[in-house]
């Protein structure tokens, strides 16, 4: 399954509006000026997601994961090498970017801007689709990124494609990479593009 050029432009515009809501709310929450850079969207089936992330996160990632329900249902996870989750914790508290695996803080920190940014951008797919979308507790994990295919892949049967978002943030002068994934099985795809076709077409028609 692939998007044509009009639906992949409009998913790209609900994305950076979403990611508008994003970077508003991570300022807020820091005090700092948060950019995030026009993200750039792939489709593919979920078993070809390890292979499109690989070369592009290292060794064990840290990744925020929830569940949404609703008319669309899903998986989506906020993907982060360890070496940007902890640099974007040492940011964002001003301490020391320690090892994540004994670093509270850090894992806390990186929950609530996993939160922020997922919720934002689903969120908007809600509120501008008109679709219901309902989230479970956000929760952090760190392993590798087969680990966390592998999860997905066994944990929720029928979920076929992801949508992979690469996010660029700015803050305080420096640039972290990260990765927004939504996994949905046919069905919600399919719901999920009618639903953007309509609001294009909407769009299209306001004076």
């Amino acid at each position: 399954m692939e998007l044509t050029p009009v639906q992949q432009d409009a998913l790209g515009e609900l994305i950076n509006i979403g990611f508008g809501r994003a970077a508003a709310a991570l300022s807020e929450l820091t005090g700092h000026r948060v950019q995030l850079e026009v993200p750039e969207i792939t489709m593919c089936p979920i078993d070809q997601m390890g292979e499109y992330l690989r070369p592009l996160v290292k060794n064990e990632v840290a990744s925020v994961h929830q569940i949404f329900s609703g008319s669309v249902e899903g998986d989506a996870l906020l993907v982060l090498d360890q070496n940007s989750a902890a640099i974007l914790k040492e940011l964002l508290t001003n301490e020391p970017a320690l090892p994540l695996e004994i670093d509270r803080s850090a894992r806390e920190v990186l929950t609530e801007i996993g939160n922020i940014l997922l919720n934002a951008c689903l969120g908007t797919f809600g509120n501008l689709l008109k679709v219901q979308v309902s989230f479970s507790v956000p929760h952090l994990t760190l392993e590798t990124l087969e680990g966390i295919v592998g999860s997905i892949a066994v944990g929720r049967q029928g979920l076929r494609y992801a949508l992979i978002v690469h996010a660029a943030f700015r803050l305080r002068d420096s640039s972290l990479t990260g990765y927004l994934v939504i996994v949905l099985g046919e069905a919600s795809i399919e719901r999920l593009i009618r639903a953007l076709e309509h609001w294009e077409s909407s769009q299209r028609e306001q004076p």
